[in-house]
Parts: structure tokens; C-alpha cells; sequence
């Protein structure tokens, strides 16, 4: 899927295009989605999906409705430093699928959809994340040095969590990287 995003800026003309990477993820669990997607619809779920040395605190009071538009805060440890994370619900499908995007974070992008389809008597769980790590013209090389270890490192971490909660033996995720360009046009300003 191609986006277009029209960036207002005084005197900036076309920028060709912006790298992204792209993150997909699956997992079968010996679940039915009307059992799996619950667990990820309680926003609270979050902290024991997430590895520890990230440092991960909800901030957003709980209960946390979800619903498309829900806004939720976080603060993480990256690599030792203290940040505030903030998601939107973008996309709000239960039991089928859910996106949220970051706000506020570490990325200059970051759209994760999580899908829950019914097969083989269980759920395969999907994850397509969009992202791109803040750094401009240093992010590909950011990427390369530390981001993508560290977002696999986390995959890997939660699909041994969801494989202790659900069951699906000793299979884990399966993680594959691909690379996109997105288009990005920028207006001038009237003054």
C-alpha cells in the first residue's frame, strides 16, 4: 500500500521519497480468535508482552477502552534512556484486527496492524509494523546498527510469552524484513 503525505513547510519543495522498513511477523496458536484477541484488547496485557529491560510503564490510567481514536501513553527505556510513547488506535476490528500508530516515540514512523485470522483450529497471528527510526538521513544506518536487533529481540520475546500463555509448542514467530519507499510531497506555504 502507498501513502501520500502532504507536509506543510515554508520555501521545502519534493522530497522524491522516504525509506521505511517493514516488519512482518506469524504465529499459530492452538487458540480460537474469539480467546486470543481478548488478551491483546486489554491494553494492561502490554507490559507482560514487552521485554523487561525495556523499562515499559503504562501511563494512561486503566481501565483503557479501547475503541478506534483511544489514546495511550507509555514510557520506555531505549537503550537506557527514559521516553514517553504515545499510540492511537487507528484501526479498531475486533476479533479480527486492530492498528495502532505512534505519536508520540522513538520513530518518525510506526504503524503496527495486528490481524487474528481462524486456521487450523487456532489463530494465526499476524503483525505488519511500518516504521522508521528518527535519525534522517542516519536512520538507515541506525536501523542497520541497533533498531532492527532490537525489534526482533522483542518479537522473539513475545512470541515466547503468547506460546507460554496459548500454547503452539516450541515454534517460534516467524520474522521477515522487507524495505519500502513512500512518496512524501511538501506544500509551500502561502504567506
Amino acid at each position: 500500500m502507498r501513502r501520500i503525505r502532504r507536509i506543510r513547510r515554508r520555501g521545502c519543495g519534493e522530497i522524491p521519497s522516504v525509506k521505511f522498513w517493514r516488519l512482518q511477523c506469524s504465529q499459530w496458536l492452538p487458540k480460537p480468535p474469539a480467546e486470543v484477541f481478548p488478551f491483546f484488547a486489554d491494553a494492561g496485557n502490554l507490559a507482560e508482552l514487552t521485554p523487561p529491560w525495556l523499562s515499559f510503564r503504562i501511563l494512561t490510567p486503566r481501565p483503557i477502552p479501547m475503541a478506534e481514536g483511544t489514546l495511550i501513553d507509555y514510557r520506555i527505556g531505549v537503550r537506557g534512556l527514559p521516553m514517553r510513547w504515545r499510540t492511537r488506535i487507528a484501526r479498531w476490528q475486533p476479533p479480527h484486527a486492530f492498528a495502532d500508530e505512534q505519536l508520540r516515540g522513538p520513530y518518525s514512523l510506526w504503524h503496527h496492524t495486528h490481524t487474528f485470522a481462524a486456521q487450523g483450529g487456532g489463530t494465526l497471528v499476524g503483525d505488519e509494523v511500518r516504521m522508521r527510526p528518527k535519525g534522517g538521513p542516519l536512520a538507515g544506518l541506525l536501523m542497520q546498527l541497533f533498531v532492527r536487533r532490537d525489534v526482533e529481540k522483542i518479537f522473539r520475546y513475545r512470541s515466547a510469552v503468547l506460546r507460554q500463555r496459548f500454547g503452539g509448542g516450541s515454534e517460534p514467530a516467524q520474522l521477515r524484513w522487507s524495505i519500502a519507499e513512500d512518496v512524501v510531497t511538501t506544500a509551500t506555504a502561502t504567506p
